[in-house]
């Protein structure tokens, strides 16, 4: 069996422990609530399986991306011997006669080589000249009379970066499946790249679905303003995706119409519905997902909130596409975007799983009799802190938090580690 297969084997076998045909039977309100743990692992596991899609690109569009090919030396680093600091090129011991003339300058042509008790003005950069014994830093010298004299011991070879110090040409620099930083795209620049190989970016579609959505003005008559359509397209760039486009889309039947055209037509790799997940008379995701023939890998999470969330594919595994339905509840939603659709969203990137930490927590925390909650917090320097504000439909809370604590099923004492998530924007950026 090739190891492609046996990803794909693992994957099938996972996704069977928890997926069911939409509309079959389940626990009540039409779910079957999948543990949080293991609804993240799906997510991870249905991404890891789709076919990598990559390109070539310009430096400057590689940022945030992954790596396909390993990034390997075209040149030795420095590319020759070179002055690590302002100062003097010596040859010989001293004290040196200085050489007239402006000195070596970084960015020059090869130098003439200096005569056995000479001294030559350089700079940071410049390429050392022939027979140089050392550079002295400008601040461990003085001139007086056409001559150089060091303040202190002189070592052969001081601050000369000999060539190939950091590399040598061929040299391993970086594996496939590293994340392109900014420092990456330095090292990439100084070893002689132009472009690089790297994963696709997961293009990402949102529709928010609701008729009592405003896009301007304070809620009246029933009416609220639509805080996801603002809050998802900023936040998926975040987590590393290419947000396609947002729309809005009504409860009719016009709108469960579109719904399914989206579904089955869309050219995104991961479409994110929010609202319409439960089992109310205007809640078309599960009927739309059954028609367009998707398979539910997830269907509702033992998690307060966002318990009804879900995540299908459509297609095959290596290369169909992939929907994650967020229930309507914005702080619901955010629980469903840490739950399925980051993990997701770092394995169709190639990204390895965020790393694991946890922090104590200040105060008991009450938990859930059964499922695992989410509650954001702020981040001290020792602890936890829960803030309130952290209902379902509630964005105070998260708004001021650094990041979610894993609270377990029956809650927290006061000082016991939890698992901390951070927040894309708490954590410094993009998937870091």
């Amino acid at each position: 069996m090739t190891p492609t297969n046996s990803a794909e084997q693992a994957l099938e076998e996972a996704l069977a422990l928890v997926s069911r045909t939409p509309g079959s039977g389940g626990d009540a309100g039409g779910h079957r609530a999948v543990a949080w743990p293991r609804a993240r692992d799906v997510a991870a596991r249905a991404g890891a399986g789709v076919r990598a899609r990559t390109h070539d690109v310009p430096l400057a569009d590689a940022l945030g991306e992954v790596l396909t090919a390993s990034l390997e030396a075209l040149t030795d680093l420095p590319s020759f011997d070179t002055s690590a600091m302002d100062g003097w090129a010596v040859a010989g011991p001293g004290p040196w006669q200085v050489r007239d003339g402006a000195g070596v300058l970084a960015g020059s042509g090869r130098p003439e080589p200096i005569a056995d008790g000479e001294a030559v003005r350089i700079a940071t950069g410049a390429r050392i000249p022939a027979d140089t014994t050392a550079v002295i830093r400008s601040e461990h010298c003085r001139e007086a009379g056409g001559q150089l004299f060091a303040d202190r011991p002189v070592v052969t070879g001081q601050d000369i970066r000999p060539r190939g110090q950091e590399c040598r040409s061929g040299d391993l620099l970086l594996p496939a499946g590293s994340l392109v930083t900014p420092a990456v795209l330095g090292l990439a620049a100084a070893a002689g790249y132009d472009r690089l190989a790297t994963r696709r970016r997961p293009r990402v579609e949102i529709l928010v679905l609701g008729d009592e959505l405003l896009t301007e003005g304070r809620p009246h008559d029933g009416l609220i303003r639509d805080a996801l359509s603002p809050m998802l397209a900023p936040w998926l760039t975040r987590l590393g995706a290419e947000v396609t486009t947002t729309r809005t889309l009504g409860d009719d039947p016009a709108g469960e119409a579109a719904l399914l055209e989206a579904v089955t037509t869309s050219t995104a790799d991961v479409l994110v519905t929010t609202g319409g997940t439960a089992s109310g008379p205007v809640d078309h995701v599960h009927p739309v997902l059954e028609k367009a023939g998707a398979r539910l890998l997830v269907d509702g999470v033992a998690v307060r909130p966002g318990h009804p969330m879900l995540l299908a594919r459509i297609g095959d595994p290596a290369d169909g596409r992939h929907v994650v339905g967020l229930p309507g509840n914005p702080l619901a939603a955010v629980s469903g975007l840490l739950t399925l659709a980051e993990p997701l969203l770092r394995a169709l990137a190639g990204r390895r799983p965020r790393p694991r930490y946890t922090a104590p927590v200040r105060g008991d925390v009450a938990g859930h009799p059964y499922d695992t909650r989410l509650v954001p917090v702020r981040l001290d320097d020792e602890h936890a802190v829960p803030l309130r504000y952290h209902g379902p439909a509630m964005l105070r809370g998260v708004a001021a938090a650094d990041a979610l604590a894993v609270v377990p099923p029956r809650g927290a004492r006061s000082g016991q580690e939890l698992e901390v998530l951070d927040l894309p924007w708490a954590s410094g950026g993009c998937f870091t």
